[in-house]
């Protein structure tokens, strides 16, 4: 952690830098984020050194990113959570991630969706068996933050770029591979949704628009399930989900989870090629959880 020079004194970025810059404290900032809160939890997923840990926690806390949080007397224990200064660091984390999807491990080509062999498709086939952080979105009807887990034998999550109501897409989006279908996927989700229902599971769509603009796209098609914004990127992050660019913004690319009440993700598909066979496995994945309660 090095100091700013003089010369860089006002500079914004050199700030930033100084705070984040080192690798060890991107990756702290981005497993906490993920739900890994304790020294011996961030060693394990780090491999890093006790020596180099208890360094970069003390200067993340000394920066007013992450705080210390008791959850243990006798003896006294902390854990690690990012603070409102950290979580504005993660929309930062997104940006290098959707740079490296797109140009060290794609062809730098623009898209809203990616091969089955993709390193983004493998990230995400690798969240079956994880947990769930505990975070909270805001829902489109008020704006009130909302679990994204319902308290039912499975919640769907289907991540989704954005629809065209009430704003208008950006120039050239129908020509991005895979934004094509977000309006047809919400149609498809709502039609299915008292099949969804009858398996003891909740639906909610997630997009990085507004919470107004949702609630206006959901008035218009009469969606009976909940419309959540992650315009602050906070479940993007928890899970590594697979974005890209388009209009200056971060829009996550088609995906369905299922994630049963313990907030273990049991089914994750990406990526989302034929939309309605992946509401149909969707129902097919929450009935098989259903016979398990």
């Amino acid at each position: 952690m090095r100091s700013v020079p003089e010369r860089d004194s006002a500079c914004a970025i050199a700030q930033a830098a100084a705070v984040v810059g080192d690798w060890w404290s991107l990756l702290l900032i981005r497993e906490t984020a993920r739900g890994h809160h304790r020294f011996d939890a961030l060693q394990e997923e780090l491999g890093i050194s006790r020596k180099v840990l208890t360094e970069r926690l003390a200067h993340l806390v000394d920066a007013g990113v992450l705080e210390k949080v008791p959850y243990q007397d006798r003896p006294v224990r902390h854990e690690y959570r990012l603070t409102e200064r950290g979580q504005g660091l993660l929309p930062v984390l997104l940006s290098m991630q959707d740079w490296a999807d797109r140009w060290v491990f794609g062809d730098g080509s623009l898209s809203g969706t990616a091969d089955e062999e993709s390193t983004e498709a493998r990230r995400v086939a690798g969240l079956a068996g994880e947990r769930l952080p505990r975070l909270e979105l805001p829902g489109h009807r008020d704006g009130a933050p909302t679990d994204p887990v319902a308290d039912t034998t499975a919640t769907v999550l289907f991540c989704y770029p954005a629809t065209g109501s009430p704003s208008p897409l950006p120039d050239g989006w129908a020509g991005i591979p895979g934004t094509v279908g977000c309006t047809l996927e919400n149609r498809l989700f709502r039609d299915a949704y008292e099949d969804f229902r009858a398996a003891g599971a909740e639906v909610r769509g997630v997009s990085t628009q507004r919470p107004d603009e949702q609630r206006v796209f959901a008035v218009e098609e009469g969606l009976p399930f909940t419309l959540l914004s992650d315009v602050d990127l906070h479940l993007a992050a928890a899970l590594r989900l697979p974005t890209f660019r388009a209009g200056q913004l971060l829009r996550l690319k088609r995906a369905v989870l299922v994630v049963d009440r313990d907030r273990v993700v049991r089914h994750a598909r990406f990526p989302v090629t034929d939309i309605p066979a992946a509401v149909t496995e969707a129902l097919t994945e929450v009935r098989r959880l259903a016979t398990e309660e």
